[in-house]
């Protein structure tokens, strides 16, 4: 333990790592580098890297994965493990930005994209808990409500959701407690192990002839005639192709890249099994949560409903995980009271990557292929964008998305390290506050 830390807030067994690695710990993959050529490299073996291999190596391409870390080391096997349509722009908003055509498009993707998952997942028949079991949207405050009800009285014909409000009134029917104002219910979401979800997917990956090798980060990528040379500490490789999926742990290899995408540590606990009958005193309808505020909290029940995982941003830089866990806990009490003496077993981060337009993005640049930037929604958009990236790879017209040709902003100084998160977290914090 560090310093300052109420030690009576942890189990006797509790663990600095993610709640998913009981079940479901990153793997290893070979330790040698394949000789010769490959058709395919793909630098990032978690949810878009390991998509587009399975795509690529299904197709025929000879596709390696290389991962600086273990398999799924990095925000795959540390995120809350919701599935929503992830866009957080609305079709307004888009439409002023790029026109309604564009706007619809770039939705359609999102709406596409948690259909896509569901049935992915029960095709290939990967184990990974997944159930539809709906996400409520809370209102942190009366403005708030109001302005989620009147989304939801005003969709988009061809973009319509069965989502439904509900009332401050009525809202201990989904979740137990009086800290919010109401919301809405978005029936369609979706819950999964991320952890699980991501060794099914290396199954498949590996299933479908992809080599992948782990602790083997690539430090630099070379054109050559006839592709690329990628050089690492394992050996150097010849690609005909390469692929980019590395998300909020973009880093120098790419400078591009890093330009365009901001790092930012999620910080999530979970608590010690709960008493009995008391998980369906506060989520009843063992809904996903999240709420309305810039600084977002969300949390859920673990799959066996004994124990609830909440994540959020508490702090305005980057911390230690045992620091985050009394704060993330305070703010758990602050919407459960009930959960006061409740301790912590496992507390962790994970790296994010928010994008200046909050958008996620896929293309090309320089012939070299990525996708990332998922804002906080990674596991369906990176699933559903690193499998439309293996299609691009090999050339088919299905791969083409409605984020491949928008631009994709950075500012002027910014290299990859987000100097201003500390103060944009005050200052959205303060609006949070503020009820702005």
């Amino acid at each position: 333990m560090t310093t300052n830390i109420r030690s009576d807030l942890y189990t006797a067994d509790f663990k600095a790592e993610p709640y998913w690695w009981d079940t479901a710990k990153p793997e290893s993959g070979s330790d040698e580098m394949p000789a010769g050529n490959v058709d395919v490299l793909i630098i990032g073996s978690g949810y878009t890297g390991l998509n587009a291999a399975i795509q690529t190596a299904r197709g025929g391409r000879d596709t390696l994965v290389l991962d600086a870390e273990q398999a799924g080391w990095g925000c795959s096997s540390r995120n809350g493990g919701q599935i929503s349509t992830s866009v957080k722009a609305g079709y307004e908003e888009l439409a002023a930005r790029y026109g309604k055509e564009k706007a619809f498009s770039i939705l359609n993707d999102a709406k596409q994209s948690l259909a896509w998952i569901k049935q992915f997942v029960a095709d290939e028949n990967i184990d990974c808990d997944m159930t539809e079991v709906g996400r409520f949207h809370a209102a942190h405050n009366p403005a708030q409500f109001g302005k989620l009800t009147k989304q939801i009285g005003q969709q988009v014909p061809g973009l319509e959701n069965d989502a439904f409000v509900v009332e401050r009134g009525d809202q201990r029917n989904e979740l137990g407690t009086d800290a919010y104002y109401g919301g809405v219910v978005f029936p369609q979401h979706a819950s999964v192990n991320p952890g699980k979800y991501h060794c099914g997917l290396m199954k498949l990956a590996k299933d479908a002839g992809a080599s992948i090798v782990t602790q083997c980060p690539a430090v630099d990528i070379q054109h050559t005639r006839h592709g690329f040379r990628v050089y690492t500490p394992k050996g150097e490789i010849n690609a005909n192709q390469v692929v980019i999926a590395t998300n909020g742990y973009t880093g120098s290899l790419t400078p591009w890249q890093r330009r365009r995408v901001i790092p930012i540590g999620s910080y999530v606990i979970a608590t010690e099994p709960l008493a009995d009958g008391l998980m369906d005193q506060l989520m009843p309808k063992n809904r996903i949560v999240s709420d309305s505020r810039k600084v977002v909290f969300y949390y859920r029940s673990s799959p066996d409903r004994s124990r609830i995982v909440f994540g959020g941003r508490v702090s305005h830089n980057e911390t230690d995980a045992l620091v985050s866990g009394p704060k993330l806990h305070r703010a758990l009490v602050n919407i459960f009271p009930e959960l006061a003496a409740t301790r912590i077993s496992h507390s962790w981060v994970g790296f994010v990557a928010y994008t200046f337009d909050t958008l996620m993005h896929k293309g090309r640049r320089d012939g070299v292929h990525y996708a990332m930037g998922y804002c906080g929604s990674g596991v369906g958009m990176a699933s559903y964008l690193g499998m439309r990236l293996g299609q691009q790879v090999l050339g088919l017209p299905e791969g083409k998305t409605a984020f491949d040709d928008i631009p994709f902003p950075t500012r002027p100084l910014y290299t990859g390290n987000p100097w201003f998160l500390g103060a944009s977290v005050m200052y959205y914090r303060c609006r949070d506050r503020l009820n702005i």
